[in-house]
């Protein structure tokens, strides 16, 4: 799986990420231009290249994906709260990337924690 950081998501699970699975294949929003760019544009970007959208925003991210679905496909969306302690998040996260199969993201979001 690939990874899209949205802008929002907070460094430190990058950070975290990337310290636990060297190889963990993520790119941040601010690294490819779309800082600052409408969620339905990170979203076409991330369908485009085939990357899981990481985000704590449930409250744009959601319509967003509603409006590119109309039109395309989209990328699936995996939404971290904002409460959720970073080393949680980080576990989780790496477990999808680990343990998903392509059915497991057919319903296109997926709301952490997974317990």
């Amino acid at each position: 799986m690939k990874w899209l950081a949205d802008e929002n998501l907070r460094n430190a699970i990058v950070r975290g990420l990337l310290r636990r699975a060297p190889g963990f294949d993520i790119v941040r929003a601010q690294e490819v231009w779309l800082s600052g760019k409408d969620d339905t544009v990170v979203l076409a970007w991330a369908t485009r290249n085939d990357c899981a959208v990481l985000t704590h925003d449930v409250s744009t991210m959601i319509p967003a994906m509603r409006d590119v679905l109309r039109v395309s496909r989209c990328a699936p969306i995996v939404f971290v709260p904002d409460s959720m302690p970073d080393g949680l998040a980080i576990e989780e996260i790496l477990l999808l990337d680990e343990c998903s199969v392509e059915d497991d993201w057919k319903a296109g979001v997926v709301y952490l924690p997974l317990r």
